[in-house]
């Protein structure tokens, strides 16, 4: 039982890590140079990692469960709670658009018919699973990211032959802003943090090691799979990889690597559509329907709005709101003194950690209007 309740902690970030972004990760490691790519995605790992761990503090200190912007207003005051609240929902809505854009193109590949009808029809469903609540997506978030994870050696095991290692040696300086804003958002998973002290109740003890795990993973999964499609279409990789990599590798390529798509990114789109339900609840006291039509409908308004740029809605808000996020989040964190209970783990209270990851944020939120 234990052990159970520890994978499914895990299982609820890497689900909500996974999405997306990895779809649009070898485009932009292909564009700027794969070993570039690779320097920034060692770089964002290294954030990440400290990023989910603080944010893994923050929850244990409160003995009241909170969202993201909950916390920010605990310790930083209705400021931080709103400057929370709004980057917080730049950030989800822009990824649950990103996933029905995606998820659009995907069924597509997979079975013909009208992009825009399928992504409609991808967010009836979704929504539909959103409005169900915690269960049934902690029931499906263990089996669908052991799915990601057989998927990928799958995508391995047709494409080996392919790779070409000319494809994977180009490094370049002036191009290591390219990748930075699609590999934030990829990596960002950490609003689910709050879900995963809930999962733990009881065995607090495991979060810091499940974040540790949950956060890895996925980068782990990243630069496996941008080795395989980078290596195998190089410069012709495509803004949705698996789409490329199927003509290249063929049929059956098609057939799992656009499956692998479909599952990365609809269990992101529970469990990020959930933690804004969430949010809605906890935090502002809002009737769960009102919540969910909240939730759901700003995301289809900007997808019927003709918003229709996959790696551009990945890319400006992860460098823009993913970056303000961060730098809240930090700010949180140096602020919280106050405590209501013992944490099961500390990290320093200290600007020389603090600092170098507010430079990076701010940096690549430069990058947005200078690109």
């Amino acid at each position: 039982m234990k052990k159970m309740i520890f994978i499914e902690s895990v299982a609820i970030l890497i689900g909500t890590t996974i999405g997306a972004g990895i779809l649009a990760i070898p485009f932009v490691m292909a564009k700027a140079g794969f070993l570039t790519g690779l320097l920034v995605l060692a770089v964002v790992a290294v954030m990440m990692v400290v990023i989910n761990l603080i944010i893994g503090e923050i929850t244990l200190a409160s003995s009241k469960l909170h969202q993201l912007p909950g916390y920010a207003e605990k310790y930083l005051g209705k400021w931080g709670k709103w400057s929370m609240f709004y980057t917080m929902l730049f950030v989800l809505y822009g990824a649950l658009l990103a996933y029905i854009i995606g998820e659009g193109q995907v069924l597509t590949a997979l079975f013909d018919g009208n992009v825009t009808v399928n992504s409609l029809l991808f967010f009836a469903v979704g929504a539909f699973l959103v409005y169900l609540g915690l269960n049934i997506v902690k029931r499906f978030e263990v089996y669908l990211s052991l799915a990601i994870l057989l998927i990928i050696f799958v995508i391995y095991y047709f494409s080996s032959t392919h790779i070409q290692t000319v494809n994977l040696l180009e490094f370049s300086w002036s191009k290591i802003l390219i990748p930075y804003g699609v590999i934030l958002t990829a990596s960002m998973g950490y609003s689910s943090i709050p879900q995963m002290r809930e999962i733990l109740n009881g065995q607090e003890n495991l979060l810091k090691k499940a974040i540790i795990f949950g956060t890895l993973i996925p980068i782990i999964v990243y630069l496996f799979f941008a080795l395989i499609v980078v290596g195998v279409t190089g410069s012709s990789t495509t803004e949705l990889a698996t789409i490329g990599l199927g003509d290249i590798v063929g049929t059956k390529m098609i057939i799992f690597g656009n499956f692998f798509a479909f599952i990365a990114m609809a269990t992101s789109f529970l469990t990020l559509g959930l933690a804004v339900k969430k949010t809605y609840i906890q935090d502002f006291k809002l009737s769960n329907n009102f919540a969910w039509v909240l939730t759901c409908s700003v995301p289809l308004v900007l997808f019927l709005s003709g918003i229709h740029s996959f790696v551009g809605v990945i890319s400006f808000i992860g460098a823009l709101a993913g970056g303000l996020q961060g730098v809240v989040i930090i700010l949180v964190f140096m602020r919280m003194k106050q405590r209501d209970r013992v944490t099961e783990f500390h990290l320093p209270h200290s600007w020389w950690l603090a600092i170098p990851m507010i430079i990076i944020f701010v940096l690549g939120m430069v990058t947005v209007f200078i690109k």
